[in-house]
């Protein structure tokens, strides 16, 4: 092939970033906002928060990220509260659409009420099923009202870096008594030629026993339709097939699913006219 496999370096991965945000459509590009929101009790403890992700302008979404509520402060309503904030922030960005990632032993059903549907699924090889669900903020849903609101003596607002590891390390500890938390391997890695150029990179990360997920690819223009980006997807399948994993997701957009299809991914899931005159996809593998 003329290429040799290095590791990615902080600078490659920058590189791959920006090169794919010059490949999306221009009427996509967007910025990008984390915002962490917090409820705190008389004490000044963390009680219930959630960490977001905005992708403003014409991405126009909010990737709910992480939401948790402590156990003992439960259906009073803070979870309602949290959501229904992070929905007016992304009203107020202009965003069209939020969307979450949850699992059976979690909060499907809580969701579900807020108005959100689900748009993928997947069966772990533990049993447990993981979702994702999206809600458009410009259809017209009823609001959801728990029928117990005590927990609106407390007030959300927003939060800092500190407290996002409070509201993770809560989330964690919740999800470890059902999944134990499993080794991930990375596969951050490069080609480069003869001169040392970059030619193409991959950003992945495998976890053992369940599957892998592609987050970036980029092949340089100049050197595409020559197999390099079909060869770093192999070289990642068969790090997940060599670790017990039985499948590879990614996502794309309507402007580069085309190439994973040729590669053998299946469509799991899709978001129309997110972003507004495109569509996205989640695509899977087995392996």
């Amino acid at each position: 092939m003329g290429y040799r496999i290095e590791d990615l370096t902080k600078e490659d991965a920058g590189y791959i970033g920006e090169k794919i945000n010059e490949i999306v459509p221009h009427e996509v590009d967007a910025d990008e906002e984390e915002f962490v929101l917090k409820i705190e009790n008389e004490n000044g403890k963390i009680i219930g928060g959630c960490i977001a992700q905005a992708y403003e302008y014409h991405w126009s979404r909010v990737l709910l990220k992480v939401l948790w509520v402590d156990e003992r402060y439960r259906h009073q309503g803070l979870g309602s509260m949290i959501i229904r904030e992070v929905e007016r922030i992304a009203r107020e960005k202009g965003c069209r659409v939020v969307t979450l990632g949850t699992a059976s032993y979690m909060a499907r059903p809580f969701y579900e009420k807020h108005g959100y549907t689900v748009f993928t699924t997947l069966k772990k090889p533990n049993g447990y099923i993981s979702y994702s669900l999206v809600k458009y903020l410009d259809k017209d849903t009823p609001d959801y009202v728990p029928t117990n609101n005590s927990g609106t003596c407390f007030r959300v607002s927003f939060g800092n870096e500190t407290d996002a590891d409070v509201i993770e390390n809560g989330i964690d500890t919740y999800s470890e008594a059902y999944e134990p938390e499993c080794e991930s391997i990375d596969y951050h890695k490069k080609l480069v030629g003869k001169d040392g150029r970059f030619a193409a990179g991959v950003i992945a990360d495998v976890n053992k026993g369940e599957y892998g997920f592609i987050d970036a690819l980029f092949v340089e223009e100049q050197l595409r339709h020559q197999g390099l980006g079909t060869f770093l997807l192999k070289e990642v399948e068969k790090l997940a097939k060599e670790n017990g994993a039985s499948m590879i997701m990614t996502s794309a957009g309507d402007w580069n699913v085309g190439f994973f299809k040729k590669n053998g991914y299946l469509l799991r899931g899709e978001l129309r006219d997110v972003p507004k005159g495109h569509d996205c996809y989640e695509l899977y593998k087995n392996i």
